[in-house]
């Protein structure tokens, strides 16, 4: 051991893992997670669950598994609740989603019965394409906020949990910036109070989530927490939080892609990309406004994997264009259509097409898991504000005020190992190698 390891409380008791929206991406996960504990299915894609962690040099042949390396919550002490806008249980909502098939979602019938959604805070000004039923009713929304905070005491009390975590898997919200409202907590609880419309039901939750010390994922490309009063009540409270917008899909992609053609110094004329699902989230986006929202945290990638002013020549004003299609035939089962446009060599054009018939729901639920656990070790282990290191996980990573945020998936993955590695004690891998050498 190079250092003294960083003092992790242990995960005792049980972990509340709250989701806010229970419809395709929350009941894949729920219905994933009590299927593994029974047996009937693999953790494919979790890194917690499946991922390994080289330790010291390649010749120590050390490389534990990642749940074995540091102290998570194990999946039998996972504990799980919800808000939604409409009343139906995880086990019809996991119906109604059509992801799963129904065989799989009847072995676990009676534990997806027992999630009952609690109501919602909702309103159709930030999510024009959606009308829900089963909302929270108040004089404004600090008092929305304070029903948030007591829902989160109750479900902690009644389950008997020692922990909660927060992930946001609900829809895209309308396109907002940051106001004055934003800038301090007064300004902020004095807006919640007048029901001022810079405030989105999404920052209501991440309000009541970081007064509550609960720590909040945001896997939606919604403002939320991406404001000075919110971070500051994070660090202030200790609360560790993550976002934004889980990388799923063509973005996933993107991150995959546009790392291998900067590192072999191929050039860039244009990446359109196109999109059709028909889920819930298709519905949402067909709203020109909250795919504003998406386009924004889809469109960033790009720019700083290559740095076009730091490579002109391979990547000045590059054309890059994103379309989502709501069909509602196509369900869950959504397909990402990219045409890459490159050169190389003395300039000669080639060209790439990626056709992803990808899953949402089945490529998110492991996000989900693993951001719940690794938020989890983060509160346990003391550390607050912004966690970076978890940037491996979303579209839009948060940073640090005036940061520019790390989108090249390998250098996050990286990134991520080596803070669990620091944690431990443990050397941090260089992959300079020259020591084989000597």
């Amino acid at each position: 051991m190079s250092k003294k390891a960083v003092e992790i409380q242990e995960p005792k008791g049980k972990l509340g893992v709250l989701l806010v929206g229970l419809g395709a991406v929350s009941t894949t996960f729920v219905a994933g997670v009590e299927a593994i504990k029974k047996g009937l299915a693999e953790p494919i894609g979790s890194l917690t669950q499946m991922g390994t962690i080289r330790l010291g040099k390649r010749t120590d042949n050390r490389s534990p598994m990642v749940k074995d390396f540091v102290p998570l919550a194990a999946l039998n002490d996972l504990v799980f609740g919800a808000w939604d806008i409409f009343a139906e249980d995880a086990y019809e909502a996991a119906l109604h989603a059509g992801v799963l098939e129904r065989d799989l979602i009847a072995q676990i019938k009676p534990e997806l019965q027992a999630i009952k959604p609690m109501k919602a805070v909702f309103d159709q000004y930030y999510v024009k394409r959606l009308n829900g039923t089963h909302i929270k009713q108040g004089e404004n929304k600090m008092a929305l906020a304070e029903q948030l905070m007591k829902d989160m005491e109750d479900f902690k009390q009644a389950n008997g949990c020692d922990r909660l975590v927060i992930v946001w898997c609900a829809s895209t919200e309308i396109f907002l910036k940051a106001t004055p409202e934003h800038d301090t907590l007064e300004s902020f609880e004095q807006a919640l109070r007048d029901n001022s419309p810079t405030i989105a039901p999404s920052m209501i939750y991440a309000y009541a989530a970081l007064k509550s010390k609960v720590a909040f994922a945001n896997g939606a490309p919604n403002l939320t927490l991406d404001v000075p009063a919110l971070m500051k009540l994070a660090v202030d409270n200790g609360v560790p939080v993550c976002g934004k917008d889980f990388k799923t899909g063509q973005t996933l992609m993107k991150t995959i892609i546009a790392p291998g053609l900067k590192a072999r110094y191929l050039g860039l004329h244009g990446w359109f990309s196109t999109n059709i699902l028909g889920n819930r989230d298709g519905e949402v986006l067909d709203d020109p406004e909250s795919f504003k929202t998406k386009e924004e945290s889809k469109l960033s990638v790009l720019e700083y994997i290559l740095q076009p002013d730091t490579y002109p020549t391979l990547y000045k004003d590059f054309s890059h264009i994103v379309r989502i299609n709501y069909y509602p035939p196509r369900g869950d089962n959504k397909e990402g259509w990219d045409n890459i446009d490159i050169f190389g060599w003395l300039g000669y054009p080639m060209q790439i097409k990626v056709d992803f018939l990808c899953r949402d729901s089945i490529l998110a639920a492991p996000l989900v898991l693993d951001l719940a656990l690794f938020l989890d070790l983060a509160q346990r282990t003391g550390m607050r504000g912004i966690q970076e290191w978890l940037s491996f996980y979303f579209k839009s990573p948060m940073t640090a005020p005036d940061l520019y945020p790390e989108h090249d998936l390998f250098i996050q993955l990286m990134k991520l190992k080596n803070t669990l590695r620091h944690l431990k004690g443990e050397d941090l891998i260089t992959h300079l190698g020259l020591e084989y050498y000597d």
